[in-house]
Parts: C-alpha cells; structure tokens; sequence
C-alpha cells in the first residue's frame, strides 16, 4: 500500500530542511536521528553520509533496525514559541530500505540529494549507502486546523 501524498503535504515536506527518522531495534526500543532528506513521488531517501561516525557505516544503528524492522516513522515539524497556532507536524510513516552502490535506485537518490543539499557535492555519497523509505500513510496536523 502506497500513500498519495497530498499537495499540501508535500510542499511541507518539501519546504523543510531537516526531518527526524525513527527505527526500532529488535529489542522494539526506538532509535531516533535527524536527517537531510530528499523526496521523489512516494518515496523518501536520506544519505548515509561522510559526516564523523563511530566506526563503519554499515553498523550503524538506523541500517541495523531496518535490517530487523524495515517499518520506519519520518517527523517533520514546526515550532512557534509564539503563535501555537502555528504549531505542526507531518508525520511519513513507510517501509525502508537499504539502496547499495550499484543499485539502479541508487545514483538518481545521490542526485536528489545534491540537488537539495549542497555540501553533498562534496561528499562521495557514491560510495556509501541510502536509505529509500517507500511512503504508506501520512499523518497531519496543523494548530490553525
């Protein structure tokens, strides 16, 4: 089951910088990061990318989970410590996936993300794993209704 995203919701989603992404280990404890992001139709990729890490990249917390709980949650969301009417969050909750070199899904993910991000251009994302999230529901709320 594939979410259509609505227009509203994707210009949201589009118009943020960051998101938080939510796994679960096999123990069912949550593992929560944030994330640069791209978005294609209903598919979101996120890069695992050459900012500092403990260690190799594959044993990452996030690529762990997923291996073991492919169901994943993406937080998008504003805060206004004014007006809480212009509080709001979207939720994308979906499937992942881990996209290797090589892949066919793979360079199309590295160039939505340069396009988006422009420290990408120099990192080699080519080399490194994404993560595809294929979208299966939104959820939204808004503080003005």
């Amino acid at each position: 089951m594939n979410a259509s995203l609505s227009a509203e919701i994707r210009a949201y989603v589009e118009g943020q910088r960051i998101a938080r992404l939510a796994t679960v280990d096999e123990r069912n404890r949550p593992h929560l990061v944030p994330i640069c992001f791209a978005l294609d139709g209903e598919t979101l990729y996120t890069a695992i990318d050459e900012k500092p890490k403990g260690g190799d990249p594959a044993r990452l917390r996030r690529l762990r989970n997923i291996a073991s709980n492919p169901q994943v949650q993406v937080l998008f969301d504003t805060y206004e410590d004014v007006d809480w009417a212009a509080l709001r969050y979207v939720q994308l909750r979906g499937r992942a996936r881990v996209v290797q070199p090589g892949d066919p899904q793979h360079l199309p993910a590295v160039a939505l993300l340069r396009g988006r991000y422009r420290q990408y251009g120099m990192m080699a994302l080519e080399s490194h794993p994404i993560i595809a999230i294929t979208v299966d529901r939104a959820v939204a709320w808004a503080g003005r209704g």
